[in-house]
């Protein structure tokens, strides 16, 4: 039997993602509804990978953009995007990030960098169910889990993820692109296809914890592949939590919520995970 403490840890922030995204889009995004915003999901995996293939400088930027736009999706989700959310708490990410930056090696400094993770993808996860038609948006759930395990299975996304995770923005900053805790390591790509689950489900209004529980048991059993591989596609837990609860009875409401947009309602891809 498999276990690992260290990428329990990571899981359970995982899972995380599908339990504390609230649903609605702030009064500006309306207008930004549309079905092509699914296509960030299997397109974040595929194009990524293929832009560092051909040139690894896109490392670079990338560690730039997540340096950058991490910390304030992190204080958007404490202050606005979870359930919960109070906006005087988004302060709460400038200690994170000082922890990230300092102790970048250490426990604390990896708690950092995960929890900044974290919040940044339940905002993104909660800002792409608002925006995206939930059916296409489901699709693209499995879309982007099916190309990650391909491309883990046929060993092609390890090379670009490994020019990925070492890239750094230099002069000491943190790198926010992926988070590890001991000897695991999840990617943005994984928090992010989580929240984008559980986004979906607080739009619908099903019970993200009881998926965010699926989620770690899903995780579990799909990790004792470990026993056979180095690297799995992390995002695929999610993608089979997301396809059961797809096939269950639809709420009333086919998916929207009821309550005034902007208003809180209650009911990635796995860059990498090693162990």
């Amino acid at each position: 039997m498999w276990f690992s403490a260290d990428n329990l840890t990571l899981t359970a922030c995982q899972a995380l993602c599908v339990a504390l995204p609230a649903a609605g889009l702030p009064r500006w995004g309306e207008r930004l509804r549309g079905g092509a915003w699914a296509l960030i999901l299997p397109l974040s995996i595929a194009v990524v990978v293929g832009a560092i293939e051909l040139a690894p400088g896109t490392a670079d930027i990338l560690t730039w953009v997540a340096l950058i736009l991490v910390p304030v999706g992190c204080a958007l989700a404490l202050g606005w995007a979870a359930h919960r959310a109070w906006w005087p708490a988004a302060l709460l990410a400038v200690p994170l990030l000082a922890l990230a930056w300092a102790l970048p090696d250490d426990r604390w400094g990896q708690a950092g960098t995960t929890l900044l993770i974290t919040g940044s993808a339940v905002t993104a996860g909660r800002l792409l169910a608002g925006a995206a038609p939930l059916t296409l948006l489901k699709a693209g759930i499995i879309a982007m889990a099916i190309i990650d395990a391909v491309l883990v299975f046929s060993n092609n996304l390890q090379p670009a993820n490994a020019v990925l995770v070492s890239a750094s923005p230099g002069a000491g900053l943190p790198q926010l692109q992926s988070a590890s805790w001991g000897h695991s390591s999840l990617g943005y790509g994984d928090f992010f296809a989580a929240a984008v689950v559980g986004g979906i489900l607080a739009v619908e209004g099903r019970r993200q914890w009881v998926a965010a529980g699926a989620v770690l048991a899903v995780t579990y059993a799909w990790d004792q592949l470990f026993l056979i591989y180095d690297v799995l596609p992390a995002t695929v837990p999610p993608a089979i939590v997301l396809a059961v609860f797809w096939v269950r009875r639809e709420p009333v409401g086919h998916g929207r919520p009821t309550a005034p947009v902007g208003t809180r309602v209650t009911p990635a891809s796995r860059f990498f995970r090693a162990g």
